[in-house]
Formats: structure tokens, C-alpha cells, sequence
């Protein structure tokens, strides 16, 4: 496994902990710390990761809901849920990493964290979701 991978695990992870328990960032944060990739700047990322979510996380859940039809947030698995939104942080983000890695990276942590079926949801919506990077460049998020 790439150590990148490793990081958006971790922060998969994270986001999941806070999705399902009522605690905050720093709570979430402290938990995973000490667990976080050894490599700097790995952690570095997961951490980056972690934080643009959950700072951009109205932002980041608009533009999924705008996305997608008869699938609000509310209703997708958790895990599948955080993938996304993950996904969409770093479509938003992190223009040095490209799109077509961003997409394969959430397919592939979603054969192993979620069902079956997931990684044909999840291509599904951030396929559509791609164009977004397009409209960065016409308007800051």
C-alpha cells in the first residue's frame, strides 16, 4: 500500500469517528494521532486531509448533494459517505493530484472499507463530480 493510501485511510478513519460520535475534531484527532504514517509527511497529508473535510465540510457536502439525485447524504453508508466527501476535498484542493488518482484511490479504499457494490456508487457519483476542478478555475470555493 502507498503511503498516500495509508493517509486517506487515516483520515477516512477520522472522519468516520466523527460521523458517528457526538466528540470534536481535536477529540477525533488525539485518538488517531499516535496511529497517524510515520512518514512526516504522510502524516502531514492525512492530517491536511482530516482538517480541509471537516473545515470545508458544507461546502464539500452542497456540491455531493448537487451532484447527485435520489442520494442525499443523509441516506449513503457512512463509510461511503466520507469516501466522497474525501474525494470531492481533494477534487477541490489539491490540484497537483490528478483527478483520475483521486477517483481510483476512493475505488479502491471502498473495496476494502465498504460493500461490495460501493465502488460502483462511489465511481458513479465522483465521475460526475470530476467538472468540479473545471469550475474551480471560474470561481474560489
Amino acid at each position: 500500500m502507498s503511503s498516500r493510501r495509508e493517509a486517506r485511510e487515516y483520515s477516512l478513519q477520522m472522519l468516520y469517528t466523527l460521523d458517528n460520535c457526538n466528540t470534536s475534531n481535536d477529540v477525533v484527532y488525539e485518538v488517531f494521532e499516535k496511529n497517524l504514517p510515520k512518514a512526516e509527511t504522510y502524516k502531514k497529508f492525512a492530517i491536511k486531509l482530516f482538517e480541509g473535510v471537516c473545515t470545508k465540510k458544507k461546502i464539500i457536502d452542497s456540491l455531493i448533494n448537487q451532484y447527485t439525485k435520489n442520494w442525499k447524504l443523509e441516506r449513503m453508508a457512512v463509510v461511503d459517505r466520507n469516501i466522497i466527501r474525501l474525494a470531492v476535498y481533494e477534487i477541490i484542493d489539491t490540484p497537483d493530484i490528478p483527478i483520475g488518482v483521486i477517483i481510483d484511490e476512493a475505488i479502491e479504499i471502498s473495496k476494502k472499507y465498504s460493500t461490495r457494490d460501493s465502488s460502483k456508487f462511489i465511481n458513479g457519483i465522483l465521475d460526475k463530480l470530476k467538472e468540479i476542478r473545471e469550475q474551480k478555475n471560474k470561481k474560489q470555493f
